[in-house]
């Protein structure tokens, strides 16, 4: 995934901007990035990898080397940005939200003409540049993006500082991720995640629709596109990688998952899932707030079981041994005996796809005494890689935990019944969960359904994206 910020104002807002885009680090794990706007300067721009250490520490002096009255941020998951651009359309920085699958093609057919194109390391193309470079073959920024949202293949909401201190900001073409305007009393801004700016001072102005495109000023914001009447925005957002207290179409993300949450304890009731737990717990950190949710609906005590020691591991440590990553996980999970021993549990976690990290937290309450760990997944199974965002992509789709355990049971002939598979009332969905139930060692297992989620989002179906776990577009 991942996530921006930005500022338009009539003082200097770079302070504003590094916490705007540190608030979106929960997106994001691999690249951070700033470019600024100043009058006498220019643009500048810096970029961190910031795989191992966090997005403030990397940027903490960047007070002593940039400002600016305009500035953007980007927390990325993928190509390092924001780049600087220089085009006929003058100098610009940008940044994107999303993901393209067709850039060998884009580049083939739109810039082969030019006679070569930057390529990364691997000779893999960098997809912001690559979209800076096409919008920058039209007559204005807002042809250059009307085109790009036609011609690629997944998604792009898309950043752009221009060298007057100008932003332009567009969402998506069928808003698979959010664009939200805030209003301060020195400028505006856009973000990502509405509680960046709110923290900041700003108040809500409203939200982008679907491919539409603005211009901000420290004086306001201009419409240059209208925006689309098709949405698809992606329900994970609510399920598992927005941020708890962030709002999108309107729904709150901590409140939707109490919701689904209760939706699947309303289920197991129904089905007499639930005798002889002992305690309902969440998988931290976004499994939790769903297993409040189960809880309260189901009577059932809430705890916690283990914590997760952060301290000094605040994300996964990096190396190439499995064995001390396994490790690392390990010493982050600190065990509460007294929840544990000889306990029944019941585990929410926010969504199941490859499973690895799961069994080897199994595995630990279980070396801790457990007496049984049941298992519910705040979301359907996902049987398709994303073909919008980063995540749960993969090059391999066999990686993901549903599709390799359904070739076991029946090979690639299975492949072709995914929609009875992913339902727990048919012969195949019932196999599928105890053939993991197995290889994972929960004592059970359920999947929320696709009409529970979307009945705790509370959006009409035609405007989530449903793609990872339906497979329809």
């Amino acid at each position: 995934m991942g996530g921006f910020f930005g500022i338009a104002a009539k003082e200097d807002c770079l302070t504003d901007v590094f916490f705007g885009t540190d608030y979106h680090s929960h997106l994001g794990t691999r690249r951070g990035g700033l470019a600024a706007y100043d009058k006498k300067i220019g643009l500048q721009r810096e970029i961190h990898n910031i795989e191992n250490s966090p997005f403030r520490t990397k940027f903490e002096r960047v007070f002593d080397e940039m400002k600016g009255t305009s500035a953007i941020g980007c927390i990325s998951d993928s190509d390092p940005q924001p780049l600087l651009i220089r085009s006929a359309l003058g100098v610009f920085a940008i940044c994107i939200v999303g993901a393209v699958n067709n850039l060998e093609e884009l580049a083939e057919r739109y810039l082969s003409s030019n006679g070569h194109f930057n390529a990364m390391t691997g000779g893999k193309i960098n997809s912001t540049e690559l979209l800076a470079a096409l919008i920058a073959q039209k007559e204005s920024f807002t042809e250059g993006i009307r085109f790009v949202q036609e011609v690629i293949q997944g998604s792009a909401s898309i950043l752009i500082l221009k060298d007057d201190g100008t932003l332009i900001a567009a969402r998506d073409r069928l808003g698979r991720t959010p664009v939200v305007l805030g209003q301060g009393e020195d400028g505006y801004c856009v973000s990502f995640e509405s509680f960046a700016y709110q923290k900041l001072g700003f108040r809500d102005l409203r939200e982008l629709g679907p491919a539409e495109i603005v211009e901000i000023t420290p004086d306001g914001v201009e419409q240059l596109s209208p925006p689309g009447k098709e949405m698809r925005i992606c329900a994970f957002l609510w399920s598992y990688y927005g941020y708890s207290n962030a709002t999108y179409e309107g729904v709150n993300v901590e409140t939707m998952r109490y919701r689904n949450g209760a939706i699947m304890a309303e289920h197991d009731m129904k089905e007499g899932n639930i005798t002889d737990i002992d305690y309902v717990c969440g998988v931290p950190d976004s499994g939790t707030p769903h297993a409040i949710g189960y809880a309260n609906k189901s009577d059932i005590h809430f705890a916690r079981p283990f914590i997760k020691y952060t301290p000094t591991w605040p994300r996964s440590f990096i190396s190439s041994k499995q064995s001390d990553r396994k490790k690392v996980a390990k010493m982050k999970q600190i065990p509460v005996h007294e929840l544990i021993v000889d306990k029944n549990l019941l585990f929410v976690d926010d969504s199941i796809v490859r499973g690895t990290q799961l069994r080897e937290t199994v595995e630990f309450l279980y070396d801790n005494g457990a007496k049984s760990v049941h298992m519910r997944s705040a979301c359907p199974p996902i049987m398709y890689g994303c073909k919008y965002l980063n995540f749960s992509s993969s090059t391999n789709e066999m990686e993901l935990l549903t599709r390799a355990t359904i070739v076991e049971l029946e090979g690639e002939e299975g492949l072709k019944y995914l929609e009875e598979y992913s339902d727990f009332s048919t012969e195949r969905g019932k196999a599928l969960r105890k053939a993991i139930c197995d290889k994972m060692n929960f004592a059970s297992l359920e999947f929320q359904s696709l009409e529970g989620i979307i009945k705790a989002i509370g959006l009409e179906p035609c405007k989530l994206c449903t793609y990872c776990w339906s497979g329809k577009e």
